[in-house]
């Protein structure tokens, strides 16, 4: 029997190898199918809700972003997972990750792996990680006035980078933007993210790119020496070790700045989570695989060789994990105090009001960020559109 993966074209192959393990432990009950999907989780998006909506039964398991579960569960498009089914997908899981995956207190999907930002820093120009937002902003100035690389790497586009920056800057303030229930919540916390990111556009601690930087150009730029600091997820490590080895020799890794001194932050997290289409003709066999695909030595092997961070957090006190990851508790630590994007089944145009009101960083108005965000949100949530 043929089960069809649909998921984001993971490069290292240790997706393949799952399916292929997981197949022939199967002992004939199934063989996976790994259908690749766009790199962009936009494209991602649009091509599994088109099929779903269309009732597609070829679809039997799909990966999804973890800010779809919402969508997917309430357009009845996925199964909610039960009983020994979700004991099993859920036990040692990090709570953060395990959150993505719940709506409306029920597990819709199984968590496969996650991600978090960190601060990333050159050892050689900084004796020390600044440990809030506006240190490291003066630290880049003070680095400028000294005619040495400064800039600050982050990713400021209209795009989905640009609502993770916004949501972790509010939920590490103490906000949120919108609860459960579809209440907004945009307050004085909304002001103070938009004071730091207007603070940054406006600086020489802003890369002139930051308008339209996304998460691989902030790498490229941080390897080409012209940055003090990068806020990217952990892909940068491997990438400068192999693409950039002078400036690899000097990176520093530290938690993300805090917004409220002595206040720990709260990352968005990102992430996949795989859930069981409503209309797949082998729903059981679809679960079983899933428990298969996210048990611990393929989520190892996920972690090391594709660079996708686990969810088990067994996971991450095994030594080759630890060597490939010596930041592996900072990792640990933001999948356990955790900050989420609103949990919305209209989750994909609150994300573009957000970026609407925040683009360009550079005109940003922090003085009325909140009553935009609050109409523009309005707006979002009444046209609860699927595309």
């Amino acid at each position: 029997m043929t089960l069809n993966w649909y998921v984001f074209p993971e490069p290292s192959g240790s997706f393949a190898t799952a399916a292929a393990n997981c197949s022939k432990a199967s002992n004939g009950a199934y063989q996976i199918k790994i259908n690749f999907l766009s790199n962009s989780s936009d494209q991602q998006r649009i091509s599994l809700v088109r099929r779903l909506a269309a009732g597609d039964s070829s679809i039997d398991i799909l990966a999804m972003d973890v800010d779809w579960t919402a969508e997917f569960a309430d357009a009845k498009w996925i199964r909610p997972w039960t009983g020994t089914n979700a004991a099993a997908v859920s036990k040692g899981v990090l709570p953060g990750p395990l959150k993505t995956a719940t709506w409306n207190g029920r597990l819709y999907a199984a968590p496969i792996n996650s991600n978090t930002q960190l601060l990333w820093y050159r050892k050689d120009l900084v004796p020390h990680p600044p440990k809030t937002w506006n240190q490291m902003i003066d630290d880049a100035i003070q680095l400028a006035k000294e005619g040495k690389p400064h800039y600050i790497e982050e990713q400021g586009a209209k795009y989905e980078g640009l609502t993770v920056w916004f949501n972790s800057l509010v939920n590490s303030a103490g906000g949120q933007i919108l609860s459960p229930t579809n209440k907004i919540l945009v307050d004085h916390t909304s002001e103070t993210a938009a004071k730091i990111m207007k603070r940054l556009a406006d600086s020489p601690a802003a890369d002139p790119a930051l308008n339209v930087a996304m998460e691989g150009s902030s790498e490229t730029n941080w390897e080409h020496g012209i940055a003090a600091f990068q806020i990217n997820y952990p892909f940068v490590w491997s990438a400068a070790k192999a693409d950039s080895p002078s400036v690899f020799k000097h990176m520093g890794y530290a938690p993300f700045p805090s917004v409220t001194p002595g206040v720990a932050p709260r990352v968005s997290i990102g992430g996949y989570n795989l859930g069981v289409s409503t209309h797949s003709k082998h729903p059981q066999l679809a679960f079983q695989a899933i428990r298969c695909l996210v048990q611990p030595a393929n989520q190892a092997r996920d972690a090391i060789k594709g660079g996708l961070a686990p969810v088990l957090a067994s996971i991450y006190n095994q030594p080759s994990f630890e060597k490939a990851y010596p930041f592996h508790a900072l990792i640990k630590a933001q999948l356990e105090r955790y900050g989420l994007r609103p949990q919305t089944p209209a989750y994909a145009d609150v994300t573009l009001a957000i970026q609407d009101t925040l683009s360009p960083t550079s005109s940003i108005d922090p003085s009325s960020v909140v009553s935009t965000l609050r109409g523009d949100i309005k707006n979002a949530l009444s046209s609860q559109a699927l595309l």
